[in-house]
């Protein structure tokens, strides 16, 4: 590849000269051989055997460079290309170092040799492409790269060298392992996850679509009127938003401020609502059977909008001032709340059933945007038995699963059922209190460990129910 700059040469007349003596140097000795043949017998027949022979080899030589004009260019003996090596040299000052994971992405215009523009400059810095996805829009392509690059470059000099080589609205963050798995395998395995559980179609729109904030809009408010929020079966796509007709009503809003949607990543999100609407609601009836220490047996499982008309059942029993603690509102409110918060689409809700069926507490993760709160209400009956600290417990389980950096949760400053149990998950935990309101932060970066580190097995005691059989 060469610039029109260096490939415009000067032009001397003393060239000119040289090409046309040699020019009537071969017309006089092009001349002479003719003449001198042919006078012969076989003159004119020896001239036209010449032409044939030279006409043969022109083909043949036009042929033979077009078959070998791809060939990589032979390497001379003791020479390598030196430009990988002195580039990254002169980055990290050795030739060789730890690597890192990028995800990069920029616009190219529409034409050929402008990726391979771009992967000249990646293959300069010596770095590899793990994975490559092409964006087609409207004017130019969104290339999306997984890229394993020196730990040295540095993020603003890969972004300059790509800019200069055609890119542009170029964006870039830091990879993990995770990222490494193939869009396609990736695409099905949130596909099924959603298949199985209706409360992972957020999770799994976020981590199709990377960093974005993912809102659930009712059609219907709490207190019951239209909200106003809805969407066309095909939904809409704005730049950094877009909006998806939610298959149980209202909408579901997607935001990325940092960077546009493409029209491939509307049609896979589109595709991932439709697989949900098609399935209905859907929630894993896995059932834990615990012992409490005083030999009663309850049973912890999901629950979703079926279980409406026991939660009900539940407030009546509960004191005002339990649900006041609860919903730090107006006491009459509350049952407005449950069809919200037992809907899937919300976030996720474990219920705590005795023998005889009754509901006796109930457990909440909810899809706060960015944020995951959690939340209980245990019976006034039912209270200081390790009920709380056992569905609290198994909701930051379900936070980590989900890939939640932190979980919060919105109390009372008198509520010390609640602040015991979040101390009691032993993770970091931040407070925040403002006019009576207490909210606890819990941070969940080495949650993981620690709990895949504990037994299986729980001692009943008076914190938490031991856990008895599985089923």
């Amino acid at each position: 590849m060469t610039s029109s700059k260096t490939a415009r040469r000067p032009h001397h007349w003393r060239r000119d000269l040289i090409e046309l003596a040699a020019l009537f140097t071969a017309v006089a000795v092009a001349d002479a051989i003719a003449n001198l043949i042919g006078h012969q017998p076989d003159g004119p027949y020896l001239l036209m055997a010449s032409a044939v022979a030279l006409v043969a080899t022109a083909t043949f030589h036009t042929w033979w460079a077009r078959r070998h004009s791809n060939a990589p260019p032979p390497e001379e003996p003791g020479r390598s290309d030196p430009a990988p090596d002195e580039v990254t040299d002169s980055i990290d000052g050795s030739g060789a170092g730890e690597t890192v994971l990028w995800r990069m992405r920029t616009t190219v215009r529409d034409a050929p040799g402008s990726l391979a523009a771009l992967c000249l400059v990646l293959a300069r810095f010596r770095i590899d492409i793990l994975t490559l996805q092409t964006h087609p829009l409207a004017e130019g392509t969104v290339d999306e790269f997984l890229l394993r690059a020196p730990a040295s470059l540095p993020a603003q000099e890969l972004t300059r060298q790509i800019s200069a080589a055609g890119g542009t609205a170029t964006w870039i963050e830091r990879a993990d392992a995770h990222d490494l798995v193939d869009t396609p395998t990736r695409v099905l395995s949130l596909a099924t996850r959603t298949a199985l559980d209706a409360a992972e179609l957020p999770l799994a729109l976020r981590q199709l679509l990377g960093r974005c904030t993912i809102h659930s809009l009712p059609a219907v408010s709490i207190t019951g009127r239209p909200t106003g929020e809805s969407a066309p079966v095909e939904g809409v796509l704005e730049e950094t938003v877009m909006r998806l007709r939610d298959p149980s009503g209202g909408v579901i809003s997607v935001e990325r401020p940092y960077l546009p949607f493409t029209p491939t990543e509307f049609a896979r999100a589109r595709a991932l609502v439709e697989l949900d609407a098609r399935l209905g609601p859907r929630v894993p009836r896995s059932e834990d059977i615990l012992t409490l220490p005083e030999g009663n047996e309850i049973t912890v499982r999901r629950a979703d909008r079926s279980d409406l008309a026991a939660a009900r059942a539940m407030h009546d029993r509960c004191s005002p001032g339990t649900l006041g603690l609860r919903y730090h509102g107006p006491v009459g409110d509350a049952d407005r709340y449950l069809d919200h918060l037992l809907s899937p689409r919300f976030g996720r809700t474990l219920a705590v059933q005795t023998a005889s069926g009754k509901l006796v507490a109930l457990g909440h993760l909810l899809w706060d945007g960015d944020e995951t709160e959690v939340a209980l209400l245990v019976e006034d009956d039912w209270q200081r038995r390790g009920i709380g600290s056992e569905l609290l417990g198994r909701l930051v389980q379900l936070a980590e699963e989900a890939g939640c950096d932190s979980v919060y949760a919105v109390t009372q400053s008198r509520n010390t059922g609640m602040v015991a149990a979040m101390r009691a998950l032993e993770l970091p935990l931040d407070y925040q209190i403002e006019e009576g309101t207490l909210v606890i932060t819990a941070r969940l970066t080495r949650a993981t460990d620690e709990r895949t580190a504990r037994p299986s097995g729980r001692t009943a005691g008076p914190s938490a129910p031991a856990e008895r059989a599985r089923r």
